[in-house]
């Protein structure tokens, strides 16, 4: 289920789902540990004996966001109660602080009690052993906690301008064990036991009454802290009522407006959907980056469900990447950690693995060192060439010649160097290593671009830095990959690029011929120019037979992708459309522009994955080619990457084009 509204400050994130059910709070890194492990924590309404959860069937739900900012608007109607329910959420942007904010509208023509009740149903660190959970009589809050991850949980209403904490019910209990299902279960009735004390798998409760007037608004308020021991939480919980919620989020959206305004963008030339998409894409990849410089490709934990693990990491690849469009955007601030991270975790040897966790440790990984009996690194070559890559984007942009300075010879040249030695003394070419997704084991299209943009990155710094000697062996190891490339990946038959080689029985190279729009690699990162005959005719061939054929349209990863899919008419269906490629498709018709008229058919592919975001802007990995149902992942850190990339280089090759139009 896709995670409609993120919330977050880099530190504290909380995921929706398309119920407007809480179903992740990760702290204190983005992306670790996730303390519901997915499960649901409700949120319910009781008005005169009725009582319905969020979950529930028959609501109307509107979840979007207030404009520029990340904190929700979110609308709850349901036809069998009487009121209307106007909610907004927020991460406090400074301090580890969820909020809520709840209008009850009564549109009935009689007075209502409405109770609201608010489940917390928590595995701190992951796990449900060994939890505790207590009712605290003198604020009327409730505590979570275990080890050194504490929650405090309140509820409020205004009497009089005046903030009245404490909660009305609240019930704390054994779930998921003995037959027990949690304290939600008692809320059903409207009324909650009280019982004030559980520990193992437990839940808690927490509800709060309003009586509102006919035709009136009544609101409460829920909130809850995070810290790392009970004196941490009780201070952040004593600022919320002493700086009152609503302050607290009108603060926030401020800052998240100023944040997603930060540089001016003449946007003249594209709808105002696209610019509202655009700034959300931002703000939906802030959410999905850790403080500490982590760049996460996902936090949705539904896809734990699918093979046991999840895209709570960070792939240099794909941080490599995300970075790019952030640079391009101008937040050099958040670029600069990710660029540190990885100096951090860069080996000795100048490689970078499979993937992180956000606290830079070693994630999980399926890479072993072992291949056809062969010892050879578990790599992707490509996610070490894009960091470097990407750092000479943001020096070229940004000109912050201290931050380089610090990580010049320890990242760039160690990686660089590596980037040199990793290759076949044969071909040329760079050494085998796994595709970017991760599947295949070859010589890839994509990695070989990659690794030729990361050497053209490192050898800029070294002209920078005045080593000519070592630009001048960087350039020519990526001129002779460039003379590789056409010897080994091009198709004299087809003529076209294949996606990869690698070698087979024999020892001979064998190539693969299977369409894959990562081919893209050869020309996005410079070894080819996008309008070169080679690659035009290779772009060509790949946009006819990815394009899926349905009313969905959009493009698919390869031939016959199997991941999640959904159709086995491939000859139509050859895989689920990704925004992702679908967007590299317009990056390369924006790239070969020769006039204005020549970017409305890119305009056209940037709106079909605006027409496919969810209502709140959120965008998945794939879509259903027959429904447009996100599928796998949502939100993905990547998609949105991409579209402001390629927004950004629509910008950029307009103002190019009426320039010299106008000269």
């Amino acid at each position: 289920m896709p995670r409609n509204i993120p919330v977050g400050n880099g530190s504290l994130l909380v995921n929706f789902d398309e119920s407007y059910q809480l179903r992740d709070i990760y702290w204190p890194h983005v992306g670790q540990q996730n303390h519901t492990t997915g499960g649901i924590c409700r949120f319910g309404v009781w008005v005169n004996d009725r009582f319905k959860w969020l979950g529930d069937d028959g609501w109307r739900r509107k979840l979007t966001y207030q404009e520029d900012t990340l904190v929700t608007e979110v609308t709850l109607e349901h036809s069998e109660l009487p009121v209307v329910l106007r909610c907004r959420d927020c991460v406090d942007f400074h301090r580890d602080v969820y909020l809520r904010i709840v209008e009850v509208e009564n549109r009935s023509d009689t007075e209502q009690e409405v109770r609201l009740f608010w489940c917390m149903d928590l595995s701190i660190n992951g796990h449900s052993v060994g939890d505790s959970a207590y009712f605290e009589p003198e604020r009327r809050c409730l505590f979570h906690y275990k080890e050194k991850s504490w929650f405090s949980v309140h509820v409020a209403r205004m009497v009089d301008d005046e903030l009245a904490c404490g909660a009305d019910q609240w019930a704390v209990g054994v779930k998921n064990t003995r037959g027990k299902e949690g304290t939600w279960r008692d809320a059903e009735d409207g009324e909650l036991s009280g019982h004030g004390v559980a520990q193992g798998s437990v839940d808690s409760t927490i509800g709060l009454h309003l009586k509102i007037a006919p035709g009136q608004r009544e609101t409460g308020m829920h909130w809850f802290t995070v810290g790392v021991n009970f004196q941490e939480v009780c201070e952040l919980s004593d600022m919320v009522c002493s700086k009152r919620p609503e302050l607290l989020m009108e603060r926030t959206k401020y800052y998240w407006k100023l944040w997603a305004n930060k540089e001016a963008h003449h946007f003249a030339c594209i709808s105002e959907k696209l610019c509202r998409l655009y700034r959300r894409s931002l703000l939906i990849l802030r959410t999905q980056i850790d403080n500490r410089g982590a760049i996460l490709a996902a936090n949705d934990f539904d896809i734990a469900a699918f093979n046991r693990d999840t895209y709570s990491y960070m792939w240099p690849r794909d941080g490599a990447l995300v970075a790019a469009g952030l640079i391009d955007s101008g937040y050099s601030e958040v670029s600069r950690r990710f660029f540190d991270f990885c100096h951090r975790v860069i080996t000795n040897e100048g490689f970078m693995l499979h993937k992180y966790n956000p606290d830079g440790s070693l994630a999980s990984s399926w890479h072993g060192w072992l291949v056809d009996g062969e010892q050879e690194l578990p790599v992707q070559e490509d996610e070490t060439a894009l960091v470097i890559w990407a750092l000479w984007k943001h020096f070229k942009k940004f000109r912050d010649i201290e931050f380089v300075k610090k990580h010049y010879r320890g990242l760039v040249i160690r990686a660089a160097n590596w980037l040199m030695e990793y290759r076949c003394p044969d071909t040329l070419l760079p050494l085998a290593s796994w595709d970017l997704w991760e599947e295949r084991h070859g010589v890839h299209g994509w990695t070989v671009g990659a690794v030729w943009g990361g050497l053209q990155g490192a050898a800029n710094f070294a002209e920078a830095f005045g080593e000519t000697v070592l630009a001048a062996r960087y350039r020519e190891v990526a001129a002779r990959m460039k003379k590789a490339v056409v010897k080994h990946l091009w198709l004299d038959d087809e003529k076209r690029f294949c996606r990869s080689c690698d070698k087979g029985i024999g020892r001979k190279y064998r190539k693969d011929r299977v369409m894959d729009s990562s081919i893209i690699g050869l020309w996005y990162f410079g070894m080819f120019d996008p309008d070169d005959a080679k690659i035009v005719a290779t772009m060509e061939a790949l946009k006819d037979k990815l394009w899926v054929k349905t009313s969905v349209g959009g493009m698919a990863r390869y031939e016959s992708d199997y991941y999640h899919q959904v159709s086995s008419d491939l000859a139509n269906v050859p895989g689920n459309p990704w925004f992702i490629c679908t967007l590299w498709l317009a990056q390369w018709q924006i790239a070969t522009a020769k006039v204005s008229a020549d970017l409305d058919q890119s305009l056209t592919l940037i709106e079909w994955c605006a027409d496919r975001a969810l209502e709140s802007g959120v965008m998945a990995e794939q879509v259903d080619p027959y429904t447009n149902v996100p599928i796998s992942v949502s939100p993905l850190t990547w998609s949105h990457a991409t579209l402001v990339m390629t927004i950004n280089e629509f910008l950029k090759k307009e103002t190019e084009l009426a320039s010299r139009s106008n000269r």
